[in-house]
């Protein structure tokens, strides 16, 4: 067996490395609030009055925050999905900087869109 090759520290300080690392993180705090979000859905079968006493508990303004930030980890996660598609199904070659750019950029612009419709 070979031994595992080391992994140059150059290749973690390229833009595209911060693209798949905001892509992994975001994907993973995803897969942590859909548990949540199905449990807070379940409590509407048990009548109206359970699931309101559920979404009194939003109110705080840490859920609002929350809300803003699972916007922005929604526009990013999707930007970079994209990206990935293109780079593997595109006929082009390289990483594209433009590209991660453009989904930090869109995911900002998402951000602060629910901040001016939230309001």
């Amino acid at each position: 067996m070979r031994p595992r090759p080391k992994l140059d520290l150059r290749a973690k300080s390229h833009l595209s490395y911060v693209a798949y690392a905001c892509h992994r993180f975001s994907g993973l705090l995803l897969a942590c609030f859909i548990p949540l979000h199905f449990l807070m859905l379940s409590q509407s079968l048990r009548g109206a009055s359970g699931f309101e006493r559920y979404l009194e508990l939003t109110d705080f303004w840490v859920f609002k925050f929350g809300e803003w930030a699972l916007v922005i980890l929604l526009a990013i996660h999707l930007v970079g999905g994209i990206r990935l598609i293109m780079i593997e199904f595109g006929p082009w070659r390289g990483l594209r900087k433009a590209w991660t750019q453009v989904a930090i950029l869109f995911g900002v612009a998402c951000g602060l869109l629910f901040l001016y419709l939230a309001n």
